[in-house]
């Protein structure tokens, strides 16, 4: 009798020690495998790309129709070519325009309208706008090389108020992405910006882009590449902060736009 006892001892004890070493291990991997959440998607710094450091743009004058307020805009192009196809855009990966090389027109920080011509004429309510407009690859990049831009505050028809835009504060203006993008153009969407009158660093001013909630924050001035997003309605904010991570004042310095992925 006493060696049955032995033995069925030592089995309940082995018993014991199997169930309760078990379940500890499997609940541990599970908490750790929740505690890693799975990326939304990559976001990485573009390849270099094809270089224009002698292209210019230069707004040689804006006439308004006081009756329509249709305001015709004529610039002067040096070293680059619109409506041509930039050398390197088959290898980009990233939506590119059939139609070529443009300009990019910002009016207020609003989605930009391209231009493939150096004259073109737009509608604008009376009143101040702050107009930016800068050369952009076939495939929406744009040129920042300090000449390839126009920043102008214009008067359209006769407002009460003047304008107050102060060109030599600190400026960011949304670019890309923009608007719905399908097929192999979802694969890679190519988020671009333009800063005036500051540098960004990891010491100093950054730019936080906020997409889809997800917090990047940006310390070199150069077009990034968005991948692995799903299908829908994608978010992207952008802010330029100080080195402490304050919004620096300004009217475009934060900006939200939506995009589609079908």
């Amino acid at each position: 009798m006493k060696r049955l006892n032995l033995q069925t001892t030592t089995v309940f004890l082995s018993l014991v020690v199997m169930y309760s070493c078990g379940p500890s291990k499997k609940s541990e991997t599970a908490e750790s495998t929740e505690s890693t959440p799975a990326k939304k998607y990559t976001l990485t710094k573009a390849p270099p790309s094809y270089d224009y450091p002698e292209a210019g743009l230069e707004l040689i004058s804006s006439t308004d129709d006081l009756d329509t307020g249709d305001v015709t805009f004529e610039f002067a192009v040096t070293n680059y070519e619109l409506a041509v196809q930039t050398p390197d855009s088959e290898t980009r990966g990233i939506a590119n325009s059939g139609k070529g090389q443009h300009i990019h027109f910002i009016l207020n920080n609003d989605p930009y309208s391209a231009h493939y011509e150096s004259s073109f004429t737009k509608n604008l309510s009376e009143g101040n706008h702050v107009v930016l407009a800068f050369l952009s690859r076939s495939y929406h990049e744009s040129v920042k090389n300090g000449m390839a831009y126009v920043l102008k505050e214009i008067t359209v028809g006769e407002p009460e108020a003047t304008g107050n835009f102060d060109e030599t504060a600190q400026h960011l203006f949304y670019s890309r992405p923009k608007g719905t993008y399908s097929g192999a153009d979802t694969e890679k969407l190519m988020l671009d910006f333009f800063l005036f009158n500051t540098e960004i660093s990891p010491e100093g001013n950054k730019v936080r882009a906020t997409i889809n909630g997800e917090e990047n924050y940006l310390t070199e001035w150069a077009p990034y590449y968005i991948e692995g997003l799903e299908k829908g309605e994608v978010n992207v904010k952008l802010e330029l902060l100080d080195k402490d991570g304050n919004l620096i004042p300004g009217p475009f310095n934060s900006v939200e736009r939506k995009v589609i992925l079908e």
